[in-house]
């Protein structure tokens, strides 16, 4: 391997250990010290950034994203966001969320779903146009999607104890 591309590789992967829930930070999966996984059929470097393509995905602990393209941004040597389209899957240890793009905000600890979203927790289902989740705190708020009855977000919700 040549001394630019091993170059590449470490700054890349210094870069993606600083993302909170992927890195130093705790994460809802509890895997702040857990090693960080990344992989894509293309990986390309610039100095804003660098961006996974082709079956792109990160994992931390029993934290996942995948998408067909994982685009990371820097501002001034920090990490500031990473951008997921195509496919887009966040997965917890307790929810997974679908839809068609993901921006997951490092300073507010936000990843926003947008498109058609799907949260599942279990066999709970909501569904809407999109998704602020919350990786820190846990907690997640759905706007509804575009209906003939006007923006609706959706559900299905089972009790506990029923199939």
């Amino acid at each position: 391997m040549s001394k630019t591309r091993l170059t590449l590789l470490v700054a890349a992967t210094a870069l993606v250990a600083a993302l909170p829930g992927v890195g130093g930070a705790q994460s809802a999966g509890g895997a702040s010290d857990a090693p960080v996984a990344w992989g894509g059929d293309l990986f390309e470097y610039a100095p804003n950034g660098f961006t996974l393509t082709g079956r792109a995905e990160l994992t931390q602990g029993g934290n996942r994203l995948r998408a067909n393209r994982i685009n990371f941004v820097t501002a001034n040597g920090d990490l500031t966001q990473a951008e997921a389209s195509g496919e887009v899957y966040f997965v917890t240890p307790e929810q997974t969320m679908r839809g068609d793009r993901a921006v997951y905000d490092l300073g507010t600890d936000n990843v926003t779903v947008t498109g058609d979203v799907i949260l599942t927790q279990g066999q709970n289902v909501v569904t809407g146009g999109r998704l602020v989740y919350n990786v820190a705190t846990e907690t997640a708020r759905m706007e509804g999607a575009p209906t003939a009855q006007g923006n609706r977000v959706r559900g299905v919700f089972y009790p506990q104890g029923s199939n």
